[in-house]
């Protein structure tokens, strides 16, 4: 009696190992269909950021507290850009490759199709004019923290940094709305991209010693808080 009650559970123990690995399996397979199913190109809607937060916080500390100075003498042209990047690519082709899946370009490299995902609102696209190339710090916002005392060609060089996270594909009606405003008066729609905005704003502005006006840094630090 004894040993047919311990076969019974011996039998109920391997039916229920069974069904938990069934379901198992069935889940995993529905997790891959899902991997499998989204858009090529797509990407977590935020941002990667260029340092850990501590650093950043350490860089804002850093960074010269002053009022922006005035806009007199600024020109979109004083930071000429896009520079030529490698043959006939310049700096904007060159980012809408680095920042797209699938991207096809024509022999002068002009960027003719592709998917991108923008970091700041999360919408894909798949023409090439959906696009704009930000440049996280604006040229203007530059120009008032510092750089209208620059030369030519360190504005040259800030229009076109890919090596820092300045330049960045995304929607070009949400770019628009950004404008020329910092921290202080915008930010991207998607909160969840907060903390790495704030980290790379700081990252490009102490690289170049840019100065930072009182809101712009208190806005900063709460962003950070995000991280």
């Amino acid at each position: 009696m004894a040993r047919a009650r311990s076969k019974a559970i011996s039998l109920r123990t391997r039916l229920l190992l069974a069904l938990a690995a069934l379901v198992l399996l069935s889940l995993t397979a529905v997790a891959v269909g899902w991997l499998e199913s989204r858009p090529a190109g797509a990407t977590p809607a935020d941002m990667a950021p260029a340092n850990d937060p501590g650093t950043a916080r350490t860089q804002l500390a850093e960074l010269e507290v002053r009022p922006s100075r005035p806009m007199a003498g600024y020109s979109r042209d004083s930071f000429p850009h896009w520079a030529t990047v490698e043959g006939q690519c310049n700096a904007r082709e060159a980012v809408l490759k680095r920042d797209g899946r699938d991207v096809v370009v024509d022999g002068r490299c002009r960027v003719v199709s592709g998917r991108w995902v923008s970091p700041f609102d999360g919408a894909t696209w798949t023409e090439p004019t959906d696009v704009d190339i930000d440049h996280l710090v604006p040229l203007a916002n530059a120009w008032r923290s510092g750089a209208g005392e620059w030369s030519k060609e360190q504005r040259r060089e800030f229009a076109n940094d890919m090596v820092r996270p300045q330049l960045i594909a995304v929607t070009d009606n949400v770019n628009q709305a950004k404008g020329d405003q910092g921290p202080d008066t915008w930010k991207p729609p998607l909160t969840s991209t907060w903390c790495g905005y704030s980290v790379n704003w700081i990252a490009v502005k102490h690289h170049y010693k840019l100065s930072v006006n009182p809101a712009e840094k208190t806005e900063l630090g709460k962003m950070l808080d995000r991280c």
